[in-house]
C-alpha cells in the first residue's frame, strides 16, 4: 500500500512538472545569435529613421527588426 502511495506521489509530481515547464517553456522565445562579428560601419533602423546609429556585431544586437547593418566594403546586410 506504500509502494503504492509513493508510486501515485511521484506520478503527479512528475505530471505536475511537465505541465508546468510546459507553460513556462511557451512564453519564452529562443533567439539563436552567429558567433561571428561583421565589420559595421554604421546601423539604420526603421524605427529611429535614417539616422546612423551605432554600429553592432551583427543582427542578434540590433535594437529591433527592419534594421539595415551598413558594412565597411559598401554592402548591406538586412536584419529581419
Amino acid at each position: 500500500m506504500a509502494n503504492s502511495k509513493l508510486v501515485f506521489s511521484l506520478l503527479f509530481l512528475a505530471l505536475y512538472g511537465m505541465i508546468l515547464f510546459g507553460e513556462v517553456q511557451r512564453g519564452v522565445e529562443a533567439k539563436i545569435c552567429p558567433q561571428y562579428c561583421l565589420e559595421v560601419d554604421y546601423m539604420t533602423c526603421d524605427s529611429q529613421g535614417n539616422e546612423k546609429l551605432k554600429p553592432v556585431c551583427n543582427c542578434c544586437f540590433a535594437p529591433a527588426n527592419n534594421c539595415i547593418l551598413h558594412l565597411k566594403d559598401g554592402s548591406s546586410h538586412y536584419c529581419s
